[in-house]
Formats: C-alpha cells, sequence, structure tokens
C-alpha cells in the first residue's frame, strides 16, 4: 500500500485523514473499512474501523500487522464509487485535497550516516582519512520530530544561515514495539518506507561539530517526508532504490543505484540496543555521495524547485522559501548576540 496523510475542508475547519493511493485517487482506509464491516453486517462498523484501522497513521501503525491487513482487506472490497456507511464520501482525486508528510508527528527521529562514498567525501573535505571507528558501528544523530513538512510545502530558509541544504535520504518507519533486536530479525519490525529530506543549515552545523557537539540547530527546523509510506510487503528487503535529485528541472546528481555501508536491519537492531523503539519512530539513511549540495559545493537558493526522485518510493517536490531575515547564531563573550 501507498499511504498518505491528507487535509479536507470541513466547516469546523481542515482535518486528516489517512488515505492510500490507488490508480491515481486517495481513498479514505478509515471510511472504507468502515464501509466493509457495514456490508459484513457489523451493527457498529465506525466504532470497529476506529479500533481496528485508525483514522491517522500513528493509530493504524499502534494497530500493527492486524491493522495493516485489515486496511489491505477494505481497500481490497472497494469497487465502482464507493461511499461511507452513511453516505460519506471516501475517494478524491489527488488535486482535490492537500497532502501532508505521510507520517506528521512522528514520535522519534534517528538519522544515520550510512552511505560510505558520502563519509568518505566529508574527511576528504577536512583533509583526515574515514575514522576507523565508523566501521564499527552505525552512528546517528537525534533530530527534532516536532518540525516536520510534507510533499508541496515551503522548505523554511532560517534566519540564522546563508548556507541552506538539502540531503535525499529514505527513512525506515518502525511499525512495532521491539527492543534489543537481533539483525536478522530487523526489518520485520518495519512497517514501510519514504522519502526524507534531512534539511540543514551547513554553516551553524559546522561551527556545532567543530565544537564535537550537535547537529542540532543546524538541523533542527525541517525534515520533509513523502510523498507517501510504502509498505514493507511491498519492498520487504529494505534496499535503497536509484535515487535522483533535480532542481529546477536540471538533474543534479544520481546515485547509480549505491547502497549504503550499514543497511536498515543493522541500523535498526544498533538503535534498539537497550533502548526501546515504538511505531512510528523514523530512522533516516543519511544522503549517498552528492545526494546534497555539500558535497557538490553547489548550492540551492530561495524559490528553487527540489525533485527527490527516488522511482517506486516517489518524488518529494517541495519549493526553497525565502530567508526570514538576517540574523545569526553567533554571540560575544558577555553571551549576547551579535550580527557578524
Amino acid at each position: 500500500m501507498k499511504l498518505v496523510t491528507f487535509e479536507v475542508a470541513t466547516p469546523l475547519g481542515p482535518v486528516e485523514r489517512l488515505g492510500a493511493l490507488r490508480e491515481g485517487r486517495i481513498v479514505d482506509v478509515n471510511l472504507a473499512a468502515a464501509r466493509r464491516y457495514a456490508r459484513d453486517g457489523s451493527s457498529r462498523p465506525m466504532e470497529r474501523a476506529g479500533f481496528f484501522v485508525p483514522a491517522d497513521m500513528l493509530g493504524l501503525l499502534d494497530a500493527g500487522d492486524e491493522g495493516l491487513a485489515e486496511a489491505r482487506l477494505a481497500l481490497d472490497a472497494l469497487e465502482g464509487e464507493p461511499s461511507g456507511p452513511h453516505g460519506e464520501r471516501l475517494v478524491w482525486k489527488e488535486g482535490e485535497v492537500r497532502l501532508k508528510s505521510p507520517l506528521p508527528r512522528p514520535r522519534g527521529l534517528r538519522d544515520f550516516f550510512a552511505f560510505e562514498n558520502h563519509a568518505k567525501a566529508g574527511a576528504a573535505r577536512r583533509q583526515e582519512e574515514i575514522p576507523a571507528a565508523w566501521y564499527e558501528q552505525p552512528v546517528f544523530y537525534k533530530g527534532n520530530p516536532r518540525e516536520i513538512y510534507g510533499p508541496g510545502d515551503e522548505i523554511p530558509w532560517p534566519a540564522f544561515t546563508r548556507k541552506l541544504d538539502f540531503e535525499f535520504e529514505i527513512a525506515a518507519v518502525v511499525g512495532r514495539q521491539c527492543r534489543d533486536v537481533p539483525v536478522e530479525d530487523a526489518l520485520g519490525c518495519v512497517a514501510g518506507y519514504m522519502v526524507m529530506n534531512d534539511c540543514s543549515a551547513r554553516d551553524v552545523q559546522k561551527n556545532e561539530m567543530l565544537c564535537r557537539m550537535g547537529p542540532a540547530k543546524g538541523k533542527d527546523f525541517a525534515t520533509v517526508l513523502g510523498p507517501y509510506l510504502l509498505t514493507a510487503d511491498e519492498w520487504p528487503k529494505g534496499e535503497i532504490p536509484p535515487l535522483a535529485v533535480r532542481v529546477n528541472g536540471a538533474e543534479w546528481s544520481r546515485s547509480d543505484g549505491v547502497q549504503p555501508y550499514w543497511r536498515f536491519d543493522t541500523m535498526l537492531s544498533h538503535a534498539s540496543q537497550s533502548e526501546t523503539l515504538r511505531p512510528g519512530d523514523l530512522l533516516g539513511s543519511g544522503t549517498y555521495f552528492k545526494g546534497c549540495g555539500l558535497d557538490q559545493d553547489r548550492w540551492i537558493k530561495p524559490g528553487d524547485a527540489l525533485e527527490l526522485d527516488a522511482g517506486p518510493l516517489g518524488v518529494l517536490k517541495n519549493v526553497v522559501g525565502a530567508p526570514a531575515g538576517r540574523t545569526h547564531l553567533v554571540y560575544g563573550r558577555d553571551g549576547l548576540p551579535r550580527r557578524p
């Protein structure tokens, strides 16, 4: 399934719903389940659907494999121009609703540094060798799960950066609560995969990393997800598909199918050691070499149209916003901010 979160207008304001992309249309999965239960003779189809197939992505992930299975059955039972058990509209054309991040409120965000070619390029810029420790475990930073953007959203340009960048990644979404997971069992804990743009303020990030901390402010302002979550049954090996970056229609880079040194099974297993992962946690892959502007010394500008094309995982499209003022995160010895 290609699962989305979409927004519909109501007299009480916009409402988020869980949907599935099917043949160019968006189906309300919760109402599709209620319709199936009503046709099967359930006396309380809406309540049953709310339990097995909730109307939001986190709720569905919490329902686990049973919830995903019920969602598939509901979608497979549709035919013609269906409506909900009480006549509710449950099918929309893509242009009629606003797509949001498939997972608008992740429970956690861990972003890995898994591609060897990108790690080597960073070391070369610093005139260093890639650290031996990089090969000993998959390292990650913990990002901000509260600043999440979706397809079509404007990418914010924070006032404190002059070097805004993107990082083309794939994210695995945890689908069950797990802890101390062996590598061989790890992919069974993944609900699905989607495109992720790890937005980066490179000048601020550089200062943080020079101090052997972070990244924090250099990353915390925006992570973009979408356009849909492809369920793991349709992508069972968890591999990274061929990736391509386009800016204003011009191709900036292509991954040529290169795979990360650290794969999602190892990443998830490592993250789960002595720590509980929960449904809705995100694991980002990190970017491939030239999957960001930093690797190319080539920088996006306000108004640029960015397309991150992951083939079967979809194309994430956004426009870069304008800088919000000219402040910069530089402080004097008195602790007061100053502007260079």
